[in-house]
């Protein structure tokens, strides 16, 4: 199959266009219209996905975050950009990226119905749909019912398959409204405030981020950038083996990027 009937599709479901102004989605490297026949999904373009997806002999690295989200001067082996873009190059890998315009068009939207929310708004609006709707970064929502801070973190815990997060805030508070944002969402505190939100589930919320929101009447969890937006994989896996079963696709097996010992 043609790479580009495969970006095609990926971009008339998630258009590049909802993507935000700083952000590198797209087409990273290689090229557009080569021939694939094995696709390796990822969240991030790391070493590890590299090289697993080059022995496999994939011919298209799909992941969430971008390779480059900044200019780069030189590309040879001295510089760890480099050294992957030409690996990329001499194993005929091409490199795609879906990132901020997944977050609005799919990632929010997922991650609610894992923790099962009703009524569901968009946290950040950031444009409009073809039908005229809100869409943006993150959810806002009720939960399935009043719980304590504890059990909604024990519902986190389960719906993403972790083994910890961080909380800021008392554990045995009742709670119903939540807001969401998947990956790094220190920078929308104020957002879930406005809200109206009780408790605000999200990654790399640093010591100030979660004080000034306990301060404020928010309940911040923490359940890590790569611990919510892991289910990038697993969504973009089904998609593209509905759309195009004549592929094969392997999705990486990754516990995360760092172990707490």
């Amino acid at each position: 199959m043609n790479g580009s009937q495969i970006i095609a599709r990926l971009e008339q479901e998630i258009p590049l266009h909802f993507a935000e102004s700083w952000d590198n989605s797209g087409l990273q490297v290689g090229y557009r219209d080569r021939e694939v026949r094995k696709v390796y999904v990822a969240l991030d373009a790391t070493e590890e996905a590299l090289e697993e997806s080059i022995l496999w002999g994939a011919d298209l690295l799909l992941t969430h975050h971008p390779l480059l989200m900044s200019g780069i001067k030189k590309v040879n082996e001295e510089e760890f950009h480099g050294r992957k873009i030409l690996r990329m190059a001499e194993n005929h890998l091409t490199h795609y990226a879906l990132h901020t315009n997944f977050d609005v068009c799919v990632m929010g939207a997922l991650c609610s119905r894992y923790l099962g929310f009703r009524q569901t708004e968009v946290l950040e609006v950031t444009g409009t749909d073809s039908e005229n709707r809100p869409v943006g970064i993150g959810t806002v929502g009720s939960l399935s019912k009043p719980m304590t801070v504890r059990e909604c973190c024990q519902l986190v815990k389960e719906a993403f398959h972790l083994e910890t997060v961080r909380v800021f805030g008392d554990p045995e508070k009742l709670v119903e409204r939540a807001a969401l944002c998947p990956g790094s969402g220190k920078s929308l505190v104020g957002a879930a405030l406005k809200k109206q939100a009780q408790i605000y589930i999200t990654g790399d919320i640093g010591h100030h981020d979660g004080i000034d929101g306990v301060d404020q009447g928010l309940i911040v969890v923490d359940a890590g950038h790569f611990g919510v937006e892991q289910v990038f994989v697993p969504w973009t896996e089904e998609f593209l083996k509905n759309e195009f079963p004549e592929l094969e696709i392997l999705a990486q097996k990754s516990a995360g990027p760092f172990q707490v010992l």
